[in-house]
């Protein structure tokens, strides 16, 4: 109990920090980039967001390697502080209009840092919470990483849906968007690091170390890897849409006021926070395969609709509704995904593998959703744009979910 719950508060906690960036983009694009052309501005704001992502599959790489070699808590550790930094950098740094172009290369390296730390979190946070669990609820404990993860996001756009509820337009656009992460920085990564340096190492990994691995020569690590790129394809790309992406959407396609639109997407991700243990429980019954297909076609056919409706003056209520449905489908995916990644690794691979291909799949699809939604729209003239790359992800994902070999009670080795 002392590792999950050191686990999952410090994950949440970590990511909290990652996730307050992309709720600000708006006010970060003006404050770090040249005034000019307003979609030019958010272009720019959210590549800089994409750049997170990229830095993922090298913290990836490095924390994954780490995790396997040396223990999980170690990687665990590490991870922690680096986000701090990088967190602290995008609060502390002036604005363009004060030191010109190192404005925005700092923001650059404050967010790699970001994306460094947490590509290293997230294959060992699973791979700790998987191997803790008991043999029937690996499903049930792995999500609790997302769980973390939303509650994490949750309090991103919580706090700046507060923000821009008390704080005035004035107040929030001088220095009210710093106050995420100055608070990250500050106060978050110490308490994260606290609250994991009496964590033990898990006892599968340890029993790995003693003896040698059966599976690790029985799949190529890279098929496994390009399994789990396509599996999670629909996971990540509409996690990033509907959850993240649409604060920003709503208020110029949809006529719905940033502060509605902000609180609309906390309600989405209660939702899906709510969702993922119940998910994952289901998963540990009735195994990997149904739900992962069942979430994919379910990501074919209504992003659709739900845009049409988000597009036709929808009343609040439409839109909370549009939020939460999303909150609960992409927690399906986040219930059942982080037990069917690390049972498709050995325990020798499996930090490294869920890693980098979870990592890869986040950056590559996920992490540019919103650039790329943006420039869709830019070029096709159309606010449905967006569903056709949600869709395309779901096509692959739900290919690969057919061809599942379910491994829900299969032992580990």
């Amino acid at each position: 109990m002392r590792a999950v719950v050191a686990t999952v508060l410090g994950n949440a906690l970590e990511w909290f920090d990652f996730a307050a960036y992309a709720f600000l983009a708006a006010l970060i694009g003006r404050h770090f980039f040249p005034p000019g052309n307003e979609t030019v501005t958010l272009l720019s704001s959210f590549a800089v967001f994409g750049v997170g992502f990229v830095a993922r599959p090298l913290g990836a790489i490095v924390f994954g390697r780490l995790g396997d070699r040396h223990g999980r808590k170690l990687a665990l550790m590490i991870a922690m502080p680096l986000m701090g930094v990088g967190t602290l950098i995008v609060g502390l740094t002036p604005s363009y209009a004060t030191i010109g172009i190192v404005a925005p290369i700092l923001l650059v390296v404050g967010r790699v840092l970001q994306g460094f730390s947490a590509g290293g979190e997230l294959g060992n946070a699973v791979a700790f919470l998987f191997e803790w669990a008991p043999p029937r609820r690996r499903a049930l404990y792995s999500s609790l990483q997302q769980c973390s993860v939303v509650f994490g996001t949750l309090l991103g756009s919580g706090s700046a849906a507060l923000l821009s509820n008390t704080l005035s337009p004035a107040d929030l656009e001088a220095w009210g968007w710093r106050v995420p992460f100055l608070v990250g920085g500050l106060v978050i990564a110490p308490l994260g690091i606290f609250l994991r340096r009496k964590v033990e190492e898990s006892p599968v990994y340890e029993g790995a170390a003693l003896q040698s691995d059966a599976r690790t020569a029985a799949a190529s690590p890279w098929l496994l890897g390009a399994k789990t790129i396509s599996l999670t394809g629909a996971w990540v790309v509409s996690y990033y849409v509907f959850l993240i992406y649409l604060p920003s959407f709503l208020p110029k396609h949809a006529h719905v006021s940033a502060a509605h639109a902000l609180w609309a997407s906390t309600a989405g991700l209660a939702a899906m926070m709510v969702s993922i243990p119940a998910w994952g429980l289901l998963s540990d019954l009735i195994g990997r395969r149904p739900l992962m297909l069942i979430a994919s076609v379910l990501c074919i056919v209504t992003p659709y609709p739900a845009f049409m409706l988000l597009l036709s003056a929808p009343s609040l209520a439409q839109v909370f509704l549009v939020s939460i449905a999303a909150g609960v489908l992409v927690g399906m995916f986040a219930g059942v995904g982080p037990a069917a990644m690390s049972e498709l690794f050995p325990t020798s691979q499996r930090t490294t593998g869920v890693s980098i291909s979870f990592g890869l799949a986040t950056a590559i699809l996920g992490g540019f959703a919103p650039f790329l939604s943006t420039w869709l729209i830019g070029v096709t003239g159309s606010p449905l744009s967006p569903t056709l790359y949600v869709i395309a992800a779901a096509l692959v994902s739900t290919a690969t979910a057919v061809k599942l070999r379910e491994t829900a009670y299969t032992r580990l080795s």
